[in-house]
């Protein structure tokens, strides 16, 4: 089964370029000019097990917002092309993530339901160059356009720690959920379709 994606969306703010597998090792090599996104999604996708390969170029002399927002509908339309019909996937899958004062916990169903409910408790405006309004956006923009029901929430002392303990725990759930399971045929839902 050949689990990957390779999605591009370009727009007058933003031009982004991304493969993925979904059955990789966690390799990646993401450039969206912005630091700390580029962090955020390294963890996410090491800890997932997805290969990820990202290209963003935005109107970062604004800020950062489209950046990380397009950036993030293309992952998550990515993962729901690698997922294709859902046949043979775990669909739910959950993980907690502590990071020294951090704790974070990530339900998540890849089940073709797009929801999000996000719980994290951030002390500041900013970590580095991102604005910490724009990561739950992002995250609620990825699970979105993944078509997934994701809850999760993190909270600690350190924003740094926060965010990342969010990224890591959302990627440990997906990595679960998206996982084929060899005695499942078929879609994991008892109406036979998802």
């Amino acid at each position: 089964m050949n689990r990957r994606a390779t999605v591009s969306r370009t727009t007058r703010e933003t031009s982004v370029e991304m493969t993925l597998d979904l059955d990789g090792t966690g390799e990646t090599s993401i450039e969206t000019g912005v630091g700390m996104f580029d962090h955020l999604l390294t963890s996410l996708a090491h800890h997932a097990m997805i290969d990820l390969v990202v290209r963003t170029e935005g109107d970062l002399h604004i800020d950062e917002h489209h950046t990380v927002e397009d950036t993030a509908l293309v992952l998550g339309s990515a993962i729901d092309e690698a997922l294709g019909d859902r046949s043979g996937i775990t669909r739910y899958a959950s993980a907690t993530v502590p990071m020294d004062e951090a704790i974070a916990t990530c339900v998540a169903d890849a089940g073709g339901r797009p929801y999000a409910v996000l719980d994290l408790a951030f002390k500041g405006d900013r970590i580095g160059s991102l604005g910490t309004q724009m990561i739950p956006h992002a995250l609620e923009s990825l699970i979105r356009t993944s078509r997934s029901t994701v809850h999760l929430s993190a909270h600690g002392l350190n924003d740094h720690h926060i965010a990342e303990a969010a990224f890591k725990a959302y990627g440990i759930a997906l990595r679960g959920a998206a996982s084929l399971d060899p005695r499942r045929q078929g879609v994991p839902s008892t109406k036979g379709t998802l």
